[in-house]
């Protein structure tokens, strides 16, 4: 094997290889005498099948494999050799010339091919021990349960049949049948629909038009489907219901007593309060923690300033913004509704890919350096926890996962990140610092909207 390199520039590198025609020959006549090992070929005895009778007839196939071979062991040799660490999966551009490509595979040519790369930057770990933090906590307190006691209580609340005309918050039993241009679309009836005005569920508009309705009376229901519905033959066209009221109920708050705790499962009311409390000290304490780990990534996108592998700002860059165009088509924005152009826009999403970037390769180098690990069990939790948000998909998730080792990663990443800034932060100064709950919602909010998120 001959190697040249062609191209070092910054992170950059390319390589050009030679394996010589000898050599493929020397491999293609090693597989070949291996196949005549194993091949049962009708005229000869198994086992006994000479190897030239192979090569005439199997020949190009098995240089095929040979070919393939050779660049992926002399590909992983040349890393090894030069001790390039890449950042990503290295180009490979194998000749395109197709008297050569012949000549390779009738073993009268010699083999080269190009490789090209971005290496991982080399910088040093600075030492982060005794980096001042602040730990942002909130105290649950009787305020906070008794609200969310309330919410729970209203999504248990009981319907009783009521008298004169539907408010907001009633629940009306419909019969209906939808109709564009006069004629009946799939979907658009249905008898014994129980509705609660002002839960949203139904298209805009369709719920306001039954405020004042009684049980028993006929409404006309006119409305249009949204330009984003999920069917498109329906997509932004006007219909109408002929709807029929066949029942009204009003809403009655649940009493929030030990009967309500009871009903929930629980024994008393004190131990649903406990309970309450328990769950809101919890999504307190992930807000906690979310805080401070943008403040440990935001200390460590100040101390390091290095060159970054162009290609992967650029893919990061393209998810990014792949994800803005398509939530900016769905809601119907444009630019100019968000006081920028696109020029900034790109501008300022492609600083955040670079953060993100950069992060990225900081604290990888630290883990390597802490000898952080993802166990198995690790991995394992992450993915029935991911399996949980997909309720009856159980199997679709784990055999996509199971056979795409590139997911896996990706669970893996977040995983491996935040063990990084775990030990960063058991070995910080930090302070606790008790706020209210706005406060520290809004501090969360106010990142996300600087898009100050993790790499």
């Amino acid at each position: 094997m001959q190697v040249t390199e062609t191209l070092s520039a910054g992170l950059k590198r390319e390589y050009k290889v030679v394996v010589g025609q000898a050599e493929l020959n020397t491999e293609l006549n090693a597989k070949l005498a291996d196949m005549s090992k194993r091949a049962n070929i009708k005229g000869f005895r198994p086992g006994k099948v000479p190897v030239a009778h192979l090569k005439r007839v199997y020949g190009r196939s098995a240089m095929a494999e040979v070919l393939q071979d050779a660049v992926d062991t002399r590909s992983k040799k040349l890393l090894e050799e030069k001790n390039l660490k890449p950042a990503y999966q290295p180009e490979v551009k194998l000749p395109t010339d197709e008297a050569e490509i012949a000549a390779v595979m009738d073993g009268k040519g010699d083999l080269s091919f190009t490789m090209a790369l971005e290496v991982i930057p080399d910088f040093d770990v600075k030492d982060h021990s005794g980096l001042e933090l602040t730990l942002h906590v909130v105290e649950v307190g009787e305020d906070q349960i008794d609200e969310t006691l309330k919410r729970i209580a209203s999504q248990s609340k009981n319907f009783d049949e009521k008298l004169g005309g539907a408010e907001k918050g009633d629940r009306v039993t419909i019969n209906f049948v939808g109709t564009i241009d006069g004629n009946a679309f799939d979907g658009g009836t249905a008898d014994d629909v129980a509705l609660e005005i002002g839960s949203g569920q139904f298209i805009p508009g369709f719920e306001d038009q039954l405020i004042g309705a009684k049980a028993g009376d006929d409404v006309a229901v006119k409305v249009s489907f949204p330009a984003d519905y999920g069917v498109a033959e329906l997509a932004g066209k006007p219909a109408e219901f002929a709807t029929k009221v066949t029942k009204l109920e009003g809403a009655k708050e649940a009493e929030i007593d030990d009967a309500f705790a009871k009903k929930m499962g629980f024994e008393d009311l004190a131990k649903l309060r406990d309970t309450v409390k328990q769950s809101v000290g919890g999504e307190f304490a992930q807000m906690s923690a979310m805080k401070l780990k943008r403040d440990v990534l935001d200390a460590l996108d100040k101390e390091y300033s290095f060159e970054l592998p162009e290609k992967l700002v650029e893919a990061e860059f393209n998810g990014i913004w792949n994800a803005l165009s398509g939530e900016m088509t769905r809601s119907g924005k444009t630019f100019a509704d968000e006081g920028t152009t696109e020029e900034e826009a790109r501008k300022e999403y492609r600083a955040i890919a670079e953060r993100r970037v950069r992060l990225g390769l900081v604290l990888g180098r630290m883990g390597e350096k802490q000898g952080v690990i993802v166990s198995e069990q690790e991995l394992q939790n992450a993915l029935m926890s991911r399996m949980r948000q997909f309720p009856g998909q159980e199997k679709m998730v784990i055999d996509y996962y199971r056979n795409n080792p590139g997911a896996m990663m990706e669970l893996r990443g977040p995983i491996f990140e935040q063990k990084v800034v775990d030990a960063i932060v058991s070995g910080a100064k930090v302070d606790e610092k008790t706020v209210t709950k706005d406060e520290l919602q809004k501090m969360v909010e106010d990142e996300d909207e600087d898009e100050v998120a993790s790499a």
